[in-house]
């Protein structure tokens, strides 16, 4: 693909890419998402974590099941409590692939500003 840079075009291997998978379908869910926002910066109880959310506490289970299949949430079990804490890590796999698309974007963006430039310098003309 033209004004692409190779690194963009090169398919994912294949663990990456079902890592990435597993990743972008666990952030895809707004629940989700709320669920790792409210776990920046606390451990939560599954209990605590439900109680933000008009659904079943089996439904907020599944959802944290979810994320900790993505390894963006850890689990720590102590009899029937369960706490449960935040893992970025996974997130910075997904950013770098994201990144080497932006790559183009930005030299997209960098030809439109000089563009931009060349049509302000003729109306100075």
């Amino acid at each position: 693909m033209a004004g692409v840079p190779a690194s963009a075009t090169e398919p994912a291997a294949p663990d990456e890419s079902a890592r990435l998978d597993t990743l972008f379908a666990a952030l895809a869910d707004p629940v989700r998402r709320s669920i790792l926002e409210r776990l920046d910066g606390q451990d939560l109880l599954v209990s605590e974590l439900a109680a933000a959310y008009a659904i079943s506490l089996q439904a907020v289970s599944r959802h944290i099941q979810v994320l900790a299949n993505a390894g963006l949430v850890r689990q720590a079990r102590s009899g029937r409590i369960s706490r449960c804490s935040l893992n970025a890590g996974p997130i910075a796999e997904g950013a770098a692939w994201i990144n080497r698309y932006s790559k183009y974007w930005q030299a997209q963006f960098e030809t439109l500003a000089a563009r931009l430039l060349e049509i302000e310098a003729r109306r100075g003309e």
